[in-house]
């Protein structure tokens, strides 16, 4: 069996899926205690980001630029955390996580262990505007590529 065939992104899209275009692909993470946390995937199954040549390197780029532009504008976090690390899946993606200093999680990373409690109206009313983001960031992605499925 070859490495991409037991690869969970190549077999599905690793997230509510909301846009692809341009050899990517834009998901929805839905991590509970970090509703904003959206995944940029690679459609090749490839490792490293220096797998991909130039213009895929730019895209890949360009289309986190956009991403991020669009959180920041809509959620205006404190912070927002892009990274790239697949020691679980070796499949090119990038995390875009919108932090805030009360999140569960801050300052440390989010997906350790939480260091405090969780404010369940805080998530709801973020979770409520996530479709706000999401729609800039397939407009832009779209305008930009020229290519988009939106919520299958």
């Amino acid at each position: 069996m070859s490495e991409a065939s037991s690869c969970a992104l190549c077999l599905g899209d690793g997230g509510l899926l909301l846009w692809r275009g341009a050899g990517l692909r834009l998901v929805r993470a839905d991590e509970a205690l970090h509703p904003a946390w959206w995944r940029l995937v690679c459609d090749d199954h490839v490792a490293e980001f220096s797998d991909l040549d130039t213009p895929a390197r730019t895209r890949c780029v360009d289309a986190l630029t956009l991403v991020e532009h669009a959180l920041r504008e809509v959620l205006r976090p404190d912070k927002v955390n892009l990274a790239s690390f697949g020691n679980v899946v070796p499949h090119l993606h990038w995390h875009v996580i919108a932090r805030w200093r009360d999140d569960a999680h801050w300052p440390q990373p989010s997906w350790g262990a939480p260091l405090r409690g969780v404010d369940e109206a805080r998530l709801a009313a973020l979770r409520a505007r996530l479709g706000e983001v999401e729609a800039l960031a397939v407009e832009r992605l779209a305008a930009r590529f020229g290519a988009q499925i939106t919520r299958e």
